[in-house]
């Protein structure tokens, strides 16, 4: 793979206020650049493009992180990276010739009189300035003085061409005529640039990629859009282009969204036009928590137990459920505060499927990752059906569905046992009966007869295998390793009301994830457990074991284990929530959210998790951008979900049909999951 040519690396920057205090206006930035490649930074105003450019040009220092350029960290300006500002910045008392030779001469010492002289003459003529090269800034046009600054710039040969918002000041002819120039001068240079801009039509134009900026401050990368259009460009070619339109809208629409996430965010900390809280979630006192009895309570158990929320002067009444139905409606009517839902749940609230009105949950962390498998009867093994050609080929002589129970439709289990079936050819709808069951009632449902298996978690499946009912045919690693499972689910406005509440319940529950993780631990976690208050006396055996797939290979592959804590597992991570969506649009259940960027800003709180993480002494890593990889080989890239869900089997017709749904609320689905 060959080595970034600039490398941003998780870069923050903090300035001092006056009256004591810091802004944050930039937060956690990465970003990759290859040489000769095109950039645009944009963003609303105050998003941070200019303090970036500035880290870049090595006018400023990062506060944390550090910027690479082939290799070597950028301290302070050089030749090597030059920067054109939007007032130009010539020297009025000196010609054109002499302000492009002032650079030359400081630059490129080495060289003779003569080869300096070549320099600046061929740099006036690449800008079509050489009947203007002994004219003063005072007896040229803005967009020959602009002219002017490029060529000045480009005349020492930078490695990095660096332009803060070059053509801003500009009528729009001269615009035009030079952003078609400048797109030349770069091509033929091969100069690497970086370029700020508020022009929509313009990043479009000369980029390769648009790096989107979220609001400040702690502004962050928000999306980052590829501008796959061939080059050379021409302006009116590039508007005739197929995909220009739906380029634009996408650009457009995140500046929307960025708008709209800013009205939202004054709106709340307005204290008279904040949000009701819903019912039951005025005061807290102890707070309800919901639950269904499974391993991921193992870090509010331990919690509780360890007194990690005493300590943090958090009281709270936990509140066990045996269906996900009853938990998710006493939360939408405000009988609980906070929940441990399916990963899914979220999403699902805020855009109200299954014909529900939209609720606005937040989820400020992820409870537990992994940890799920897929177990059928027994007496499929018999039939040799050992991996998913053998079920797919199985089925396909069948007359009647595979009847497979799920705890929740549209859980994080079902939408990992869709994708896993598609990818083997097999239709979830047609081929196969879902059926809701509550997980209690799973084996026993098994053991009479009424279904051929269930997709559930390690303690679940484990009892099963153990009492000879089943054995696995798929685990996580088979379709997605450490993907999120369970997360802490609330309303929006009972997490602003409460703020301080839900930072202690998330820092206690990643504290008590980490001794969850803790191998010494694993005898008293298997004691708190078994009590009744929790899995009961009955969980002990598929606590301490580790079990076998229990389909007879001598060195099966154990029972995936669940993870609470380490690699990053408590993030919120929105990328995630891209996926899940485009599940949700996979299987026709909800239009594909145009202005995703919008809802998963809502949603994914992570500004709530990284304050959790540190009230609990751990680093507040964030997410990277790199693409999820799933076990099917197709990588999921966050900044292209329609790309993506273009590639997979089995999709609704409808799945790519991108609609913008209203913040705060959502159009009904075109279908239940």
């Amino acid at each position: 793979m060959t080595p970034a040519f600039l490398t941003v690396d998780d870069v923050t920057q903090v300035f001092p206020l006056d009256g004591g205090g810091q802004y944050v206006a930039l937060k956690d930035i990465d970003l990759e650049i290859t040489q000769g490649e095109f950039i645009s930074l944009i963003g609303h105003s105050g998003c941070g493009k200019s303090t970036l450019l500035n880290l870049l040009a090595g006018l400023t220092q990062a506060s944390s992180g550090g910027i690479l350029m082939h290799g070597r960290q950028i301290t302070d300006p050089g030749p090597d990276r030059m920067v054109v500002f939007q007032n130009y910045s010539l020297l009025p008392w000196k010609t054109v010739r002499q302000n492009i030779a002032l650079a030359v001469d400081t630059v490129m010492r080495s060289s003779s009189v003569a080869e300096r002289r070549e320099r600046v003459e061929a740099n006036i003529a690449m800008v079509g300035l050489a009947h203007a090269a002994d004219k003063y800034p005072s007896e040229l046009s803005g967009g020959m003085k602009q002219r002017v600054a490029i060529a000045r710039a480009l005349s020492i040969e930078p490695k990095l061409l660096l332009l803060d918002e070059p053509f801003g000041a500009l009528d729009a002819l001269t615009r035009g005529n030079l952003q078609q120039q400048l797109m030349q001068i770069c091509q033929k240079a091969g100069v690497t640039t970086v370029m700020v801009t508020h022009d929509v039509d313009e990043a479009l134009l000369l980029s390769d990629r648009v790096v989107c900026l979220t609001n400040g401050p702690e502004a962050g990368i928000g999306q980052i859009l590829k501008v796959n259009l061939p080059r050379p460009r021409q302006r009116l070619e590039v508007m005739e282009h197929p995909d220009y339109y739906g380029l634009r809208s996408e650009l457009i629409g995140f500046l929307q969204q960025q708008r709209r996430l800013k009205q939202r965010r004054l709106k709340s900390s307005t204290p008279s036009t904040s949000h009701a809280a819903p019912a039951g979630g005025g005061s807290c006192g102890a707070v309800r928590l919901g639950f269904l009895p499974g391993l991921d309570i193992a870090p509010l158990a331990v919690a509780m137990e360890r007194g990690l929320l005493q300590e943090r002067g958090v009281v709270v009444k936990p509140m066990a459920f045996d269906r996900w139905q009853t938990l998710e409606a006493q939360l939408r009517e405000g009988e609980l505060d906070v929940a441990i839902t399916s990963a899914t749940a979220p999403l699902a609230l805020a855009l109200g499927l299954e014909g529900k009105p939209s609720w606005p949950a937040v989820t400020p962390m992820t409870v537990t990752r992994s940890g799920n498998a897929l177990c059928l009867a027994k007496r499929f093994l018999d039939l040799e059906i050992r991996n998913l050609h053998d079920l797919e080929a199985c089925l396909r002589g069948r007359a009647w569905p595979l009847r497979i129970a799920v705890a929740q439709k549209g859980n994080m289990q079902e939408l990992l046992l869709r994708h896993w079936l598609a990818n083997g050819g097999i239709d979830p709808d047609r081929d196969v009966e879902l059926l809701s069951l509550s997980p209690m009632a799973m084996e026993a449902t098994l053991r009479a007869g009424e279904i051929d298996g269930f997709i559930a978690g390690r303690y679940r499946v484990a009892k099963a295998v153990e009492a000879g009912l089943t054995y696995v045919l798929a685990t996580d690693l088979d379709i997605w390793g450490g993907h999120p499972e369970k997360v802490l689910t609330c309303h929006e406005a009972w997490a602003e009301r409460h703020g301080d509440t839900l930072l202690n319940l998330c820092s206690a529950l990643m504290r008590g994830g980490q001794i969850c993780e803790d191998g010494s631990e694993h005898d008293r976690l298997v004691a708190l457990l078994g009590q009744p208050q929790w899995l009961g006396a009955n969980s002990a055996l598929a606590l301490q074991r580790q079990f076998d797939l229990g389909n007879g290979e001598p060195d099966g592959t154990r029972l995936p284990l669940n993870r609470f804590h380490s690699d990053r597992a408590h993030l919120p991570n929105a990328a995630e929530g891209s996926w899940i969506l485009t599940q949700f649009s996979r299987w026709g259940w909800t239009p594909f959210p145009s202005n995703r960027v919008e809802l998963l800003s809502q949603v994914y709180r992570n500004d709530i998790c990284m304050r959790a993480l540190e009230a609990a002494g751990f680093a507040a890593l964030r997410a990277d951008r790199n693409p999820i990889q799933l076990a099917d080989g197709r990588a999921f890239d966050q900044d292209s979900p329609l790309n993506y869900l273009r590639q997979l089997p089995l999709s609704r017709p409808t799945a790519v049909e991108a609609v913008t749904l209203p913040s705060g609320a959502s159009q009904r689905p075109v279908a239940t999951p």
